[in-house]
């Protein structure tokens, strides 16, 4: 199996997602960690969380636009092509796994095996 942080090489907004785990690994609210808890579902799902992240006091996306005030005008733009490219991500995650799964079981029914389905 892929070790789930390989899961998301050269993936959109891999990068964001990186720093994003590590500022939450080290308790940092960032543009990037904000990113993350809104994508912790998928995360999740893919094995790159480990358990589903505390919850904040208020909206993650509410948060990320607050950090994105610094910039002024720019900061809705910027905004919003921060959560397409989270989106982009998200869609991009779902397909690598659905293809890891494809193989996975592509290579079972050649060894005479059945995939594990989830009850």
């Amino acid at each position: 199996m892929t070790p789930p942080h390989d899961i998301i090489s050269d993936l959109p907004a891999e990068q964001h997602i990186r720093d994003g785990l590590l500022d939450l690994q080290g308790g940092k609210t960032s543009i990037a960690s904000c990113l993350v808890r809104i994508a912790s579902p998928r995360l999740l799902k893919a094995g790159i969380l480990k358990e589903p992240i505390a919850l904040m006091d208020q909206n993650d996306e509410l948060t990320l636009y607050q950090l994105l005030a610094s910039h002024g005008d720019r900061a809705y733009s910027i905004y919003n092509s921060l959560l397409r490219e989270l989106s982009s991500f998200e869609r991009a995650l779902d397909q690598r796994l659905f293809q890891i799964a494809a193989t996975s079981s592509k290579v079972m029914a050649s060894q005479g095996k059945r995939p594990h389905t989830e009850s």
